[in-house]
């Protein structure tokens, strides 16, 4: 086992390795998956001087702790947390030097949801279909971690800028999502058409990866049954038989029976990311298909 790796000490709720993702293979019914903050997960790789794109660790609600076995470059970003180096109290949102055998510890999240790590190098695991993410709905990349887990670096390049600090959007009091209407706005009345636009829904407990789940009003339909089985996007927001909206985050299904009432703008899923169970939702229509 070489000395440039990352063992996971403390794994915490829900620990992966994401990247862009795997776009472009949907039609072997693989999901785009990649970090869910895709902001935050390019910034802890810009602080750390590391290619776009490059492998980083999303962690969930209550973080992670991890010991290089070699001298690195580290940062943290997204929800804003505690981040210790064996102990004491380091900046966040910022590159931090962690000498080799050190513990760098990440907190709870104090707001939001997912802080992302950074690691000069890049986490280097085997690449699946050119991507090292973690898709929780395929089982495709690696498992999510567990304690003990080693985790090779790749090598620094050293020819990337590296940057101190950067201002960082904190996590929404309110999401708002833009959304365009369609493709299966007509599946249902008019009235819920307005209901889906006007009235405010709150973040379920059941979110994950795979969708941001709603609570509030229920969505009727205007006819009954099921669609054939269609492709679905990046941000489709799918009502299943309960009526309450579920927007389709990085490791959503390729293809899905229940209508699509709305499609959400690629530039606010971000936000979703970090939207903690109980945020308000509204969704505002900026255009129809």
């Amino acid at each position: 086992m070489t000395d440039h790796a990352l063992a996971v000490v403390r794994a915490g709720a829900l620990t992966t390795v994401q990247d862009l993702g795997r776009p472009g293979h949907a039609h072997l019914g693989v999901p785009r998956s990649g970090a869910l903050d895709g902001p935050a997960a390019d910034l802890v790789n810009r602080l750390t001087g590391n290619p776009p794109g490059a492998a980083v660790l999303e962690t969930t609600v209550n973080g992670c702790a991890v010991r290089p076995r070699s001298t690195v470059t580290m940062a943290v970003a997204g929800a804003p947390c505690r981040v210790t180096v064996d102990g004491r109290p380091v900046a966040w949102g910022a590159p931090v030097r962690v000498p080799a055998g050190a513990l760098l510890d990440v907190g709870p999240a104090m707001s939001g949801l997912r802080s992302y790590m950074g690691v000069s190098g890049g986490i280097a695991v085997e690449p699946v279909l050119g991507s090292r993410s973690t898709d929780l709905l395929s089982g495709l990349g690696p498992p999510p971690l567990t304690d003990g887990t080693v985790l090779p670096l790749g090598r620094p390049a050293g020819v990337h800028a590296r940057v101190d600090v950067a201002p960082q959007p904190a996590p929404p009091a309110e999401l708002v999502l833009r959304v365009t209407l369609g493709p299966r706005d007509g599946w249902f009345t008019q009235t819920a058409v307005r209901t889906f636009v006007s009235r405010p829904y709150r973040v379920s407990p059941a979110s994950n990866r795979i969708g941001l789940r709603t609570e509030g009003a229920a969505l009727e339909r205007a006819r009954p049954g099921e669609l054939p089985s269609e492709g679905m996007v990046l941000g489709a927001v799918q009502v299943p038989p309960d009526g309450r909206p579920v927007v389709f985050l990085a490791d959503h299904p390729t293809t899905g029976g229940y209508p699509v009432i709305a499609v959400v703008r690629a530039a606010d899923l971000p936000a979703a990311a970090q939207a903690v169970p109980g945020t308000p939702v509204r969704f505002v229509a900026v255009s129809r298909r």
